[in-house]
């Protein structure tokens, strides 16, 4: 990386590339961001890509579109209310579906201890309800 810096800074002090040209723009946002684009650098592990968090917001984005169809505006609660639902059981590796349906199948327990069937808790709920 240190090489790439003094070819950039070397295109423009030895004038081997316009500053006004595609290749001068894209030299001179390196380095007026320099510091900022190589801070993972500075971290080791640090991961090359942001791609988890990528996936989370083409959660939002999609609810948001899907939004566009929600008659009421208490449709438009409800279908957040289970998009969350549903985005909280994949990262709790908890299977919606699964999820859903036996809340639908145990109203009474959750009623008496709603914090126990939550996603996170939920599958060690579902052994002891299978059992």
């Amino acid at each position: 990386m240190e090489e790439l810096h003094q070819w950039m800074e070397a295109q423009f002090a030895g004038h081997k590339t316009e500053p006004n040209s595609g290749l001068g723009k894209a030299i001179s946002y390196l380095l007026r961001h320099w510091t900022k684009l190589t801070l993972f650098l500075r971290q080791q592990g640090a991961p090359l890509d942001n791609n988890v968090v990528e996936r989370a917001l083409k959660k939002a984005i999609l609810r948001r579109k899907n939004a566009l169809f929600d008659k009421t505006m208490n449709g438009a609660r409800e279908g957040d209310l289970f998009m969350s639902l549903i985005h909280t059981c994949e990262l709790n590796k908890v299977n919606p579906f699964d999820y859903l349906t036996e809340l639908l199948r145990h109203p009474a327990e959750i009623t008496v201890r709603p914090a126990e069937w939550l996603p996170w808790n939920y599958p060690r709920v579902a052994t002891a309800v299978a059992a």
